[in-house]
């Protein structure tokens, strides 16, 4: 009988696995052809040939030099996310831990301020305009390990999880209070674009952008992964775990890095996302029922890429005036998920 139970519950998730990389690949199509143009069928078959008519071109164009960068990066950027919200709820055992749980995309928002908003203090700092969008990207990786390396250090001296996850929020309010201060000083232009890039986009990574944003994201990714087992084991206690010879230590350490390096590297090229992170590891549970990360770590890859290029095709539907910031769309939709998750919290492994 209960074998029985246990092969119908990996059907059932093998099932669910097929289902979501179908799902994905047809967002990776509606992303290619929706937008404010509509980019036809016919466009796709003949996307190779030597010969197109003048707007087939125009359409191989959009998609090679905008579609396709956006929804790499969407992949890899919900993957990351999703990831590293998993890993930060495993940590504290907290359901409301996310990717930003520890200051980090604070410490980068407060790089990208220094860059646009450094003219308001004396322009002691670097103009957005002297190096553009890669001025903004590397303001963003400083800010952004600039904390992580705060949070490294407290993870050495303090043993207790608790401690560190106030220290992390803590540090976390102290950077926004230099941002608002920034922010107050600012001129209306350089706030303005502050706050666009506060929004979040998939649209800010380039197509000579993209192979190092990949090389990146790619091996923390993989790197990530094989620490399923030393999860598992956290989740059934520090005495447990330890009787199973993990390093809590040194779990955590790692822990901490990979996810602070996967939210650095994705707020820096996109800007502070919302709700993905924090939401996508409780649709894991939900879905396949189970808290063992060999299901959830691949179940929050997928799901994570889902969710990110769907609010990408919803902020580029083309009844939109404009391409709306990605989150506009996750806050709409993820705030009242992550109410009915808390709501159900008895029921996601918390």
């Amino acid at each position: 009988m209960h074998f029985c139970k246990v092969s119908n519950q990996k059907q059932t998730a093998q099932v669910i696995f097929i289902s979501l990389n179908i799902l994905l690949l047809g967002f990776v199509f509606l992303n290619l052809a929706i937008g404010s143009v509509s980019v036809p069928f016919s466009a796709f078959i003949h996307f190779f040939d030597a010969q197109l008519p003048e707007n087939e071109i125009i359409w191989r164009h959009i998609i090679i030099e905008s579609r396709f960068p956006q929804i790499v990066t969407a992949i890899l950027s919900g993957a990351a996310l999703g990831l590293a919200g998993l890993q930060m709820q495993t940590l504290f055992r907290n359901p409301l831990a996310g990717p930003s749980i520890l200051g980090i995309s604070s410490g980068a928002s407060l790089g990208v301020a220094l860059v646009t908003l450094g003219s308001g203090i004396g322009g002691i700092f670097i103009a957005q305009n002297l190096m553009g969008g890669i001025g903004i990207h590397l303001a963003a990786f400083t800010g952004a390990f600039l904390v992580l390396f705060i949070v490294l250090l407290a993870a050495k001296k303090v043993r207790n999880n608790a401690s560190l996850l106030i220290i992390g929020i803590m540090v976390g309010y102290a950077v926004s209070s230099i941002i608002g201060l920034l922010n107050f000083v600012g001129q209306q232009g350089e706030v303005h674009a502050f706050v666009i890039w506060g929004l979040g986009s998939f649209a800010n990574v380039q197509n000579n952008q993209l192979l190092l944003f990949t090389a990146l994201v790619f091996p923390a990714l993989i790197l990530s992964t094989l620490l399923m087992k030393p999860m598992n084991a956290m989740l059934l206690g520090d005495a447990y775990a330890q009787n199973l010879g993990v390093n809590l230590k040194q779990i955590r350490w790692q822990l901490i890095l990979l996810s602070g390096f996967l939210t650095a590297i994705i707020t820096a090229y996109t800007g502070p996302i919302a709700f993905i992170g924090l939401a996508t590891p409780h649709l894991a549970r939900l879905l396949f029922k189970s808290s063992d990360h060999k299901k959830l770590i691949p179940a929050v890859l997928l799901l994570g890429m889902l969710v990110a290029l769907g609010c990408n095709l919803l902020a580029r539907l083309p009844f939109f005036q404009d391409v709306l910031p990605i989150n506009v769309i996750t806050s709409l939709f993820g705030a009242p998920l992550v109410i009915y998750l808390i709501v159900k919290r008895k029921q996601i492994g918390f």
